[in-house]
């Protein structure tokens, strides 16, 4: 399960702050968008899931490390790593990179819930063996 997924974005104005760097929080948006591409990559669809499934996944810790600043117009490479993959949660380490300097690293724990309730859920079997 160490297969790394990447993917590319690019910093825009929105994304800093009055001195002119990525925003802190900047980088769990930019996380979050490379773990949606990562499960579009193994042929989810996170609403379909919700709508088919009634469950929906949820972040439910974060642990975010920086390291360099990212600035307006550069091209970020973030890197999705399975680190674990349970019946109802995935942890994952995320990486943010601007050429060979990590600006930012990080290990977030996603839930899967009911939709209905929000509570703990099984992640659906189809789902699960295409994120094996």
């Amino acid at each position: 399960m160490n297969t790394q997924f990447e993917w590319q974005v690019r910093v825009y104005y929105e994304d800093t702050d009055a001195g002119g760097i990525v925003f802190y929080a900047n980088y769990l948006k930019f996380f979050e968008r490379a773990r949606t591409e990562w499960l579009r990559s193994a042929g989810v669809n996170q609403q379909q899931m919700a709508d088919d499934s009634g469950v929906m996944f949820v972040v439910k810790a974060t642990a975010v490390e920086y390291h360099a600043p990212a600035r307006l117009d550069d091209e970020l490479r973030l890197t999705v790593v399975v680190e674990k993959l349970g019946r109802a949660s995935v942890q994952f380490v995320q990486e943010a990179w601007c050429g060979d300097r990590l600006l930012a690293s990080g290990h977030i724990k996603v839930g899967c819930v009911s939709k209905e309730t929000v509570r703990p859920a099984a992640i659906p079997t189809d789902v699960l063996a295409r994120l094996a």
